[in-house]
């Protein structure tokens, strides 16, 4: 197989530095992601837990742990707590951003508010957005953002996800995304829409879960466009991602 045509992706979420923070978790994810040598690593925000200064310099000393050339960051709605969002840009850059590599473009979209629980991508960026999409046409195509696109099972009451999510679920299918990455309610799980497939993270640092009770991430590997995701239960197995097997999981210790 061509070295183009190949991608190794690692997604994590929802590492909330702070009171619930646990830091054992991550180092360990950290360990373990530098082993496998990912492509790209992509965290779909969440970062802190209140937004504050003091949070986002221990989530930044600990990913700059990771060896990986491409480590793209967004933001999530904690992270916009306090003004947090001012903070953001100054440890991880712009939380929009986008990203070569090989046969691949990464979108990263920023869906949190400030002060807001919920989130939305926005028309204007659903029109930044669109324009990339069509620049890289030929691409293989991943988008990422913090919140769920989509109800999640095992959730509890649905609330918080994005404002205009039905808008930004057509922009992405009308446009061929391969892929799309969110995290925000500490629950892993796939769903798939004709050719797109949505991808939530766990969460990996926080003791904070939700019907998935163990901290995790996503190994996700491409190979000549085709798309094998995996569940990696933290100091312990990596297991496929999809909905049938992952309710199998619950009671794994």
């Amino acid at each position: 197989m061509g070295e183009e045509n190949s991608l190794l992706l690692v997604h994590l979420s929802d590492v909330h530095c702070g009171p619930r923070f646990e830091r054992d978790m991550l180092l360990q994810a950290i360990d373990e992601i530098n082993d496998l040598a990912p492509d790209v690593v992509i965290v779909t925000g969440d970062l802190t837990e209140d937004g504050l200064v003091d949070e986002f310099q221990e989530a930044k000393r600990h990913l700059q742990l990771l060896r990986c050339k491409r480590v793209i960051v967004g933001s999530g709605n904690h992270d916009s707590r306090t003004t947090g969002y001012r903070l953001f840009p100054r440890f991880f850059g712009e939380p929009s951003s986008v990203t070569e590599i090989k046969d691949a473009v990464l979108i990263m979209l920023n869906s949190s508010r400030p002060d807001q629980d919920g989130g939305e991508v926005g028309y204007r960026q659903r029109l930044w957005m669109k324009g990339c999409l069509d620049k890289y046409s030929d691409r293989f195509k991943v988008v990422a953002f913090h919140h769920h696109l989509i109800p999640v099972p095992d959730t509890g009451m649905e609330k918080n996800m994005i404002s205009d999510a039905g808008d930004v679920l057509w922009s992405l299918i009308s446009y061929g995304v391969n892929i799309v990455l969110c995290g925000h309610r500490h629950r892993p799980w796939m769903w798939n829409i004709g050719n797109l497939n949505i991808i939530y993270a766990g969460a990996v640092s926080t003791n904070r879960l939700r019907g998935f009770y163990q901290n995790s991430y996503n190994i996700i590997q491409i190979e000549n466009r085709k798309i094998k995701a995996g569940l990696k239960v933290i100091g312990g197995k990596e297991y496929d991602l999809n909905p049938t097997f992952i309710k199998t999981l619950k009671s794994i210790s």
